[in-house]
């Protein structure tokens, strides 16, 4: 059961780049919470699944002897969750389609991704606590900084450049 859940249903076994299948998938999986509930539904997967992440990781990675093996994938999913919050908040309010905002999921995957690899500030030090929170907290925080990414080229977009 831990190594269905912490390869995300066996994805964190795709090749090459685990990681980014987990962040792919997690972007149908995310639309299909906001369609089942809107970003409460969302936001309460989110949550849940780091908690229960954590946990699967917890034991992987005990059993595994590494610190973080690349087919777990369950953090790259909450992470990419979390970049996505600003659509399905946005979508909602302004009651539009989630897929109507197709260049936020753009750029969610893309800022996610980019903060992902490059681990810069926090995400690193998350990273480097070589713990299984460590595993999960470095794609939250890349999360976080996605989202305020998304919200930035909204605001960007719709302040700015439709002026």
């Amino acid at each position: 059961m831990t190594r269905l859940i912490a390869t995300f249903l066996y994805v964190g076994l795709l090749r090459p780049a685990p990681g980014t299948w987990g962040s792919l998938v997690a972007l149908p999986v995310g639309w299909l919470l906001m369609v089942l509930g809107g970003p409460v539904v969302l936001i309460v997967a989110t949550f849940a699944l780091f908690g229960i992440g954590w946990w699967a990781t917890t034991v992987e990675t005990r059993a595994s002897g590494v610190e973080d093996p690349g087919e777990i994938v369950v953090d790259e999913v909450v992470g990419q969750w979390i970049a996505l919050w600003p659509l399905a908040i946005g979508a909602a309010q302004v009651g539009a389609p989630y897929t109507a905002l197709w260049p936020g999921w753009i750029a969610a995957f893309a800022l996610f991704r980019l903060f992902d690899i490059r681990k810069w500030g926090p995400v690193g030090w998350a990273d480097r606590r070589g713990d299984p929170l460590g595993v999960m907290l470095d794609d939250v925080i890349a999360g976080v900084f996605a989202a305020i990414g998304v919200v930035l080229f909204a605001a960007l977009y719709h302040g700015v450049i439709l002026r």
